[in-house]
């Protein structure tokens, strides 16, 4: 049953998204200074978006002839297009934000990761771009098309929630940002 209210609640925040998108407005980003990451992975999801678009008119002429699952699949096809761009649009709309007043920095990837790491606890930041990641305890990666490009390492560790509601302890974050070096010079000059 949870899983379900968990799904439901992933679905609704990425239409919102969507609605956000259009209105051209963001989330979470008034009190602090925005960092996005979505310009890595445009290409790619609209490259997404485009095969998807295709499989719903092959699959329309294909079932032409059967009204009842032309009108399941053509739904599920639209419905897919439309979760697809919605999943973009979580992620313009959904930067990460530096807020130097209090003292944090949210790392978010679309509605799935929105992680608080105080300033405080930051011990190093740096530019480094990595496209490989094997999973390691304490460590968390946050990549944006395989991937990142900042790395944190912390002095004690946050805790992250998983999109299941699973948390764990991490001392590493790896995420990217689409300018790298200025949120690591924002970071140096919040830290001071």
């Amino acid at each position: 049953m949870r899983v379900g209210w968990l799904l439901v609640r992933h679905e609704v925040r990425l239409f919102a998204s969507l609605a956000l998108w259009v209105a051209r407005r963001t989330h979470g980003t008034k009190s602090g200074l925005a960092f996005g990451y979505a310009r890595g992975q445009g290409a790619m999801v609209a490259g997404f978006a485009f095969v998807c678009v295709v499989e719903t008119v092959v699959l329309s002429v294909l079932l032409r002839d059967w009204p009842t699952a032309h009108a399941v699949f053509h739904f599920l096809d639209v419905y897919t297009i439309v979760f697809v761009v919605a999943l973009h649009a979580s992620s313009v709309v959904r930067p990460h934000v530096l807020d130097a007043d209090g003292g944090s920095l949210r790392i978010r990837r679309y509605v799935h990761v929105d992680l608080l790491v105080p300033l405080e606890r930051i011990a190093s930041v740096r530019r480094e771009l990595r496209m490989t990641h094997e999973q390691a305890d304490g460590e968390l990666d946050v990549e944006v098309g395989s991937q990142t490009s900042v790395t944190l390492e912390l002095t004690e560790p946050v805790t992250h929630v998983g999109f299941f509601g699973r948390s764990r302890e991490v001392r590493v974050v790896r995420f990217h940002a689409d300018d790298p070096d200025g949120l690591v010079r924002a970071l140096g000059r919040a830290r001071v």
